[in-house]
């Protein structure tokens, strides 16, 4: 059977059919409407979930510095079920995890700001105050997402008990927040340091020329 070749004028069709039918989906529930912030409510809400049938997936993190590794990596965490649970750390936890001066985005705004994105249905705030592996044993997904390195293997192992399966993602971007982190740091340093080069000679000048004057 010979391959059928869509035209450009086909494809765009396709794709605007698509786009079309997502279009008048679209939610018009309230961005806090999509968060829930203690692991009692969620509990409660996945029970819903999964009485309609829906294959949850759970994938966690900061989401610090959004970028577009962290969109690549929610889109693959997706396509892997009918539903995506998000958890999120909080503020203090940000800071136990990624140190002192993080996040540089507070979770009120990183939470809101994953409820833009269409494959993400549900956020859930992860607290120090949680047990480990708390949100995991309360949602039970059917797939939890990770990326390399956030598990060990024994602990991949562990969690079986939790999941019906653990899908590990590569990073999905040379970027990462700490990178853009520094390099804005960096390029203050080195925009700090042009300044002053500019301005000291002409300071020193100015404070030799009021001491002479005081004489």
């Amino acid at each position: 059977m010979d391959d059928v070749r869509l035209t450009d004028s086909e494809k765009l069709l396709a794709v605007a059919g698509k786009i079309y039918r997502n279009a008048a989906l679209l939610s018009d529930l309230e961005p806090t409407d999509r968060i829930i912030e203690n692991l009692e409510d969620l509990k409660v809400v996945v029970g819903h979930f999964k009485t309609f049938g829906a294959d949850i997936v759970l994938t966690m993190g900061t989401f610090d510095l959004f970028h577009v590794g962290h969109a690549r990596y929610i889109r693959k965490a997706r396509n892997n079920g009918a539903l995506l649970i998000v958890g999120v750390d909080d503020d203090a936890k940000a800071r136990g995890r990624k140190g002192e001066n993080r996040p540089a985005v507070p979770y009120i705004e990183r939470s809101e700001l994953l409820t833009y994105l269409r494959h993400v249905d549900l956020i859930a705030m992860k607290s120090n105050e949680n047990e480990k592996w708390a949100m995991i044993k309360i949602v039970r997904p059917a797939i939890l997402i990770a990326v390399v390195g956030t598990y060990k293997p024994e602990e991949l192992e562990q969690l079986d008990e939790f999941c019906g399966k653990v899908v590990v993602l590569d990073r999905q971007a040379e970027t990462s927040t700490s990178a853009k982190i520094r390099k804005m740091i960096l390029d203050g340093a080195d925009r700090m340091k042009t300044v002053l080069a500019e301005a000291l000679p002409r300071f020193i000048t100015e404070v030799y020329e009021k001491m002479k004057k005081e004489e």
